[in-house]
């Protein structure tokens, strides 16, 4: 079951249960934030709550994405409350790419393992919960707060201080924090965890610079269980030309940790489990064009889709 936010023509907002190519409007809700918060006070869960209250008005849902009508699909009413948030070296794809980022200078040792696939291999031996008991936590960044992410539709901004603007084709967890500092899963979404990947192979200590960028996710939500694989597309047009695509894989059958022992690593910070909160978190990608050699471009398009999430994510880069 996946849901999504929009807004009408009066800048009213509503809340869609996605239904083929039309939106069955859940009725008495504007908000998936308040569509969780009525889970909070009912018990029920978010599939529960929308099977009772999709009703038969049904809104055509490709006019919305054709208008950018389409919002993020979750967020905070006060952005300054939304936290955006990371990690990486998680998937099995994704190793090669950051250890090419990231070697040493020739006069190094050739055995010596960069930290990026020390930390890799850790995750790899023991990046996984099981039965409760947490594994070695993960690589973490931040991003940001609400008002540095953007809805499928709008540009990615790329500051005239960077030196370069990639996208990260991944999957996002969106979560609330109820009101016994409990974090909630709402579900998940496709997510471009924009990020300057020159920046980044200065040196590794730059990452946290690197990731203070802009990033999307959406359309939709996925409120209903994660596969545990999926097989995703990333794909970069300019004009009317594909220039880069590539297949991608995640889920916790394609992932070095799993879901779990990363929300564990993040939430088990009190900091993070401030009732109310909303907290969106990208699992890390196994694919990025950067790593083949591709230069984007101002007006560049980004399009990331996964079957099981519905409509693809898609955002042109704007360069300033």
């Amino acid at each position: 079951m996946r849901i999504v936010q929009f807004k009408n023509a009066d800048n009213t907002t509503q809340v869609g249960l996605v239904d083929g190519d039309h939106l069955r409007v859940v009725t008495d809700m504007q908000s998936t934030y308040a569509l969780t918060q009525k889970a909070f006070e009912t018990g029920k869960s978010l599939v529960e709550l929308v099977e009772e209250r999709a009703g038969t008005e049904k809104i055509a849902y490709e006019p919305l994405i054709a208008n950018n009508q389409i919002l993020l699909p979750l967020t905070h009413p006060d952005p300054y409350r939304c936290w955006i948030t990371g990690t990486g070296l998680t998937h099995l794809g994704s190793a090669a790419s950051r250890d090419k980022m990231h070697q040493k200078f020739a006069s190094s040792d050739p055995d010596e393992l960069t930290d990026s696939m020390k930390m890799f291999q850790m995750g790899l031996e023991g990046g996984k919960m099981n039965n409760g008991e947490p594994g070695v936590q993960p690589e973490w960044f931040y991003k940001g707060n609400g008002l540095c992410v953007v809805p499928s539709g709008k540009p990615l901004v790329s500051p005239s201080f960077a030196l370069d603007g990639g996208e990260e084709p991944e999957l996002a967890g969106l979560y609330l924090i109820d009101p016994d500092g409990k974090p909630f899963r709402a579900g998940f979404a496709i997510g471009n965890e924009f990020s300057d990947h020159k920046m980044e192979k200065i040196n590794y200590l730059y990452l946290a610079h690197s990731k203070l960028r802009q990033s999307a996710y959406g359309p939709e939500m996925l409120i209903s269980e994660l596969p545990d694989h999926l097989q995703g597309r990333s794909a970069i047009k300019r004009g009317n030309a594909v220039i880069w695509e590539k297949e991608f894989l995640t889920g916790n059958a394609n992932m070095s940790h799993n879901i779990e022992n990363l929300e564990h690593h993040h939430f088990k910070y009190k900091l993070f489990r401030q009732p109310g909160d909303v907290h969106v978190h990208y699992f890390g990608t196994a694919v990025a064009s950067f790593a083949d050699g591709i230069v984007v471009q101002d007006g560049d398009r980004f399009e990331i889709s996964i079957p099981e999430f519905g409509k693809p994510l898609v955002n042109p880069l704007k360069q300033l």
